[in-house]
């Protein structure tokens, strides 16, 4: 199962995966019955959640209900308890939706709630990030997840961030870190060799490392970032069982 998930995951273009990965992984499912972890998201249960990875897939990372892996559960444990996302309608902008979000915050949020990208068959809006077709001050929250390592300038869309939120508005920006950790960002436009930027970048598709020099990447945008260590106030039993790490750090951008 391992092999078949990475092998996927590495070849077949993600916008086609998002489009049929559904029903199939819901089959399978079936073969993971049992009730040692839950996903709060779909409220589904299994006896693990599935492999996940591209080299080396993690176990009990993605759940073949709704697709969600740990950053997503975590995610919605902290919308849940440390924000007004889910008791209020709010002005959301979601840049490369995951298909785990989108039906659950459309309903939370309606009209208010927008998805847009450059490819994903998923989002509503076809949108370059370095330049969103949005006024400014417009929108409350912007969740921009796993994608600042694939755009060319990172700061500028970070920018671009900070224009479309209103004042004290805030953005959830995650991004990788591979191990080890470099101090500095690395990136380096003139490697094109696809194996070359997976064993620099982690991927192929990845035009950067991440450092732990990111917050300050963030500040420089405009925003104020906060490291927000909420991962590891999840009591141990409830983060075993909802598939979460608790050594995770989500990365916000405050618009003062």
């Amino acid at each position: 199962m391992k092999r078949i998930i990475s092998i996927l995951i590495r070849f077949v273009p993600r916008k086609y995966l998002q489009h049929f990965s559904g029903v199939g992984l819901k089959v399978l499912g079936f073969f993971y019955s049992g009730n040692n972890v839950t996903c709060p998201i779909c409220n589904h249960h299994y006896r693990s959640f599935l492999p996940y990875g591209r080299i080396n897939p993690r176990p009990n990372a993605l759940c073949p209900h709704c697709q969600s892996l740990e950053r997503h559960r975590l995610i919605w444990l902290f919308l849940q308890e440390k924000t007004n996302f889910f008791s209020i309608s709010l002005n959301v902008l979601h840049i490369a939706p995951e298909a785990c979000f989108i039906k659950r915050f459309e309903v939370q949020h309606g009209e208010g709630y927008i998805t847009a990208d450059l490819e994903s068959p998923l989002a509503k809006v076809k949108m370059d990030i370095h330049e969103m077709p949005f006024e400014d001050n417009h929108f409350d929250v912007v969740l921009c997840n796993h994608v600042l390592e694939h755009v060319a300038d990172d700061i500028k869309a970070m920018r671009e961030i900070h224009r479309v939120l209103k004042p004290g508005g805030w953005a959830l920006m995650q991004v990788p870190f591979f191990s080890p950790v470099p101090g500095t960002t690395f990136e380096d436009n003139t490697i094109t060799d696809s194996k070359e930027r997976e064993r620099l970048f982690g991927q192929d598709d990845h035009v950067r490392k991440y450092g732990k020099d990111y917050p300050l990447r963030i500040n420089k945008s405009g925003l104020k970032a906060e490291a927000n260590a909420f991962a590891a106030e999840v009591p141990t039993e409830q983060a075993l069982r909802n598939g979460i790490e608790r050594k995770e750090l989500l990365y916000l951008g405050w618009k003062e």
